[in-house]
């Protein structure tokens, strides 16, 4: 069967890490990527291009040619999508620019992935990912040691993977909407604008303490070292089916004490101090494989924290497609992460390896003798405000990575009702951080009425997304079967935490499970004990691919009428967030940067305390002879990397932040202050004029702070929509536009639904 995206030509012209990523994710549901490197192929020398660039044809240009710039015109001239993460400025100098070639290919939609937008005032910092990390407050204080100051670097390439995946998410809703009205259009996501999505409740804040409710944290939950000295991640009492694990686990007793009471816990320090102090003993009375597997019986949630390469052997990985087996010509037979966006009827595949560098330049410059002709619009629509103008969304989605998926269609202009569970607690979870430009209703959906109007109100939907533990909703007879009975052209998402195929497809699990399984959080800790990425980026990565595989099957229906079940998951994003390092091959050698101590990953790209604080260096080996000529920095070409990282490490704390970045921008490397506090960021003026901090009052919390969408189109603009409702809302003009407003008055009698009672969380 194709791919949601079988037509459809990408020119690549990325570098590094977002811009072939990107392409990947294309390419991976059947479009026709040409990749367009320049003479000594790409900038990044890495064995992650082999999984970056599979499924493309290849061909070498040289852009400061003219003749090959000339056939660059032409491809982009047939081309469908274009795609590149320069600097601002940089296509436009070669004639390439957006405004220029879509003036040539009206139906183009042109994606460009800079580092700082156009209009940053660091629009010319060569944006490294480590100085992009820096600056959007990726690398927290290690709060402890001889410097508590000292900010923690991760390895994975968040900054990037976080603007290829809004970049895809991007350009199919632009597809979408060419559909129907023929135009292309141009976007931009930056990198440093990217990472706010991955901020997420991590940038929250509700201004008025006393409307802020408590966190529920630590208690029972979190990294335990076990008798075999592994460790593995636990759920808690706040997770699933803990009550059961109390059995399994021999500790009900434990009840009568009150050390397994949440709410108590929360009351009594002393209480919350002895559970922590027993819990961590109980771990160590089996190996982590016994836990998990004992976790598994009770239904609740453990997974003992694996290495990647101890992931890439699991059983799950492979019968899920996790991990794929693909015949790398430089590399052999190469297992690479699977792909992240799943589709039923129109599933993506890995079509070819990476091709050799210039393999098809034969193939793709005979194609230019015949033009392509443009794809036309079977019945043009009136000018679009949005990419998803009149698509209406049921969410029944919970936690973050779902109602990420229904924030995102929010934005690209989707009507979007948000379903929540009336009896689910005291308040609707992450609701203020995930809810906006939703409407919202709180419907029971266990009672016979509460499905009575979900069937009304499925009858004028387009799609249905959800992310409830496999089989919730089988017994609710709300499952994509019964839900295509109806309505058989219905696009069902569905999303959990380890893929819908394989022995763990029923297992529950949220962010953490995802980090400890496939080696994530066993990297960022190091030899120390496992440890999470400060940010929730396998939810919040998992909402854009959910969103991503959406968008592919509204485009896909649009063309032949069909609707179909579409799926995302944790563990898919978490190997697809690691695919700098998670690809293994005879000879492998696991050498990325690993553990709490970790600054950077060399000499050039690390952090450096300067006399007042720290700052983020970014460069490579060719910018020596430049980093020579900076005053102060003299003679460190001619080191050893040891060496070199122990002299700059002396010559930086000579001066203040500002006077080396000042320095070192000007000559053209990378620099930034690393920003340690969130709130900082989310303060900054700039980052607040441009919506990326949304600062606005909530009903009847007052003043909150969120973070907003990162991706700009020029034609059909993103809307971060209003803040998150009061839970339940919308529910009287929800009911009337289904013809159901008389029903109010009953429906709110037997508590089916409800408008007050249940807060924001």
């Amino acid at each position: 069967m194709p791919g949601a995206l079988d037509g459809i030509r990408v020119i690549d012209f990325g570098q590094y890490v977002a811009g072939p990523l990107a392409g990947m994710l294309l390419a991976d549901q059947g479009a026709d990527v040409i990749r367009v490197d320049p003479p000594g192929g790409p900038r990044l020398k890495t064995p992650a291009n082999s999984t970056w660039n599979r499924g493309k044809r290849s061909i070498v240009l040289d852009l400061k040619d003219s003749a090959d710039l000339e056939t660059a015109r032409s491809l982009i001239a047939g081309a469908d999508v274009l795609l590149e993460n320069f600097r601002p400025g940089v296509m436009q100098r070669l004639g390439l620019g957006s405004d220029e070639m879509r003036k040539a290919n009206p139906q183009l939609v042109y994606c460009s992935i800079p580092g700082f937008a156009t209009d940053d005032p660091r629009v010319n910092l060569r944006a490294f990912e480590g100085v992009v990390g820096a600056a959007a407050a990726t690398y927290v204080p290690r709060g402890e040691g001889p410097d508590p100051t000292q900010p923690i670097y991760t390895a994975i390439p968040i900054a990037s993977s976080y603007a290829a995946f809004q970049s895809v998410v991007s350009v199919t809703m632009a597809l979408n909407a060419r559909e129907r009205d023929g135009l292309g259009q141009h976007i931009e996501v930056p990198l440093f604008d990217a990472m706010f999505p991955s901020i997420g409740g991590r940038g929250m804040k509700v201004h008025d303490p006393s409307k802020d409710p408590p966190s529920a944290r630590g208690l029972w939950s979190g990294h335990y070292e076990c008798k075999d000295g592994r460790w593995v991640r636990f759920g808690g009492s706040g997770n699933q089916n803990f009550r059961e694990f109390c059995e399994v686990a021999g500790i009900a007793s434990w009840g009568e004490e009150g050390l397994t009471d949440f709410d108590r816990l929360l009351q009594d320090p002393a209480l919350a101090a002895e559970a922590d102090r027993r819990s961590r003993e109980l771990f160590k009375t089996r190996t982590a494989q016994e836990w998990e597997d004992l976790v598994a019986e009770a239904g609740s949630e453990c997974t003992m924290c694996r290495t990647a390469t101890e992931w890439f052997e699991h059983p799950h990985a492979r019968e899920s497609h996790m991990v794929l087996e693909v015949e790398d010509p430089t590399y052999g037979k190469m297992l690479q992460p699977g792909i992240a966006a799943r589709l039923s009827a129109s599933p993506g595949s890995v079509g070819s390896p990476a091709p050799a560098l210039d393999q098809h330049r034969r193939e793709i410059l005979a194609e230019l003798q015949t033009p392509r002709s443009p794809r036309r619009p079977r019945a043009p629509e009136a000018f679009l405000r949005s990419a998803l103008q009149g698509v209406k969304v049921l969410d029944l989605c919970i936690i973050l990575a779902g109602p990420t998926l229904g924030r995102t269609m929010a934005e690209f202009g989707a009507d979007v009702i948000k379903i929540d569970n009336p009896a689910r607690g005291r308040t609707v979870a992450r609701h203020n951080d995930i809810n906006r430009g939703k409407r919202s209703i709180l419907l029971d959906l266990k009672s016979e009425e509460g499905r009575d109007v979900f069937w009304r109100l499925l009858e004028d939907a387009d799609v249905v997304a959800q992310n409830y533990r496999a089989g919730k909703l089988e017994k609710l007879g709300l499952d994509y079967e019964s839900v295509r009975a109806r309505k058989p052209d219905i696009v069902y998402a569905s999303l959990n935490a380890f893929g819908h195929l394989g022995p763990w497809a029923m297992r529950p699990g949220h962010e953490q499970f995802a980090q400890a399984a496939t080696g994530m959080d066993r990297r960022f800790g190091g030899d120390g004990a496992p440890t999470t990425q400060p940010n929730a980026v396998n939810d919040y990565g998992t909402g854009f691919m959910g969103a991503y595989a959406v968008a592919l099957a509204l485009l896909h229906r649009q063309r032949t009428g069909e609707g179909q079940h579409v799926d995302a998951a944790l563990a898919y994003t978490a190997m697809t967030l690691q695919s700098a390092y998670n690809n293994l091959y005879d000879g492998k050698t696991w050498d990325e940067t690993r553990g709490q101590d970790a600054v950077g990953d060399s000499p050039l790209h690390r952090a450096y305390r300067a006399s007042d604080g720290w700052f983020f260096l970014g460069a490579d080996e060719a910018d020596l002879v430049r980093l020579e000529s900076i005053d102060g920095l003299s003679g460190i070409a001619s080191l050893s990397r040891e060496a070199m990282a122990h002299s700059l490490e002396e010559r930086f704390q000579g001066q203040t932040v500002a006077a080396w970045v000042d320095r070192l921008v000007a000559a053209d490397i990378g620099a930034h202050r690393v920003v340690s506090d969130v709130e900082e960021l989310m303060q900054d003026p700039w980052v607040i004029d441009h919506e990326l901090s949304l600062v606005r009052p909530h009903d009847e919390i007052g003043l909150v702070t969120t973070c907003g969408p990162a991706p700009r189109l020029s034609r059909t603009p993103v809307n971060s929509g209003y803040a998150a409702p009061k839970p339940g809302k919308h529910a009287p003009e929800i009911l009337e536009e289904a013809g159901l407003g008389d029903r109010l008055d009953g429906l709110l009698e037997k508590e089916v639904i409800l408008m007050d009672g249940v807060g924001p969380g």
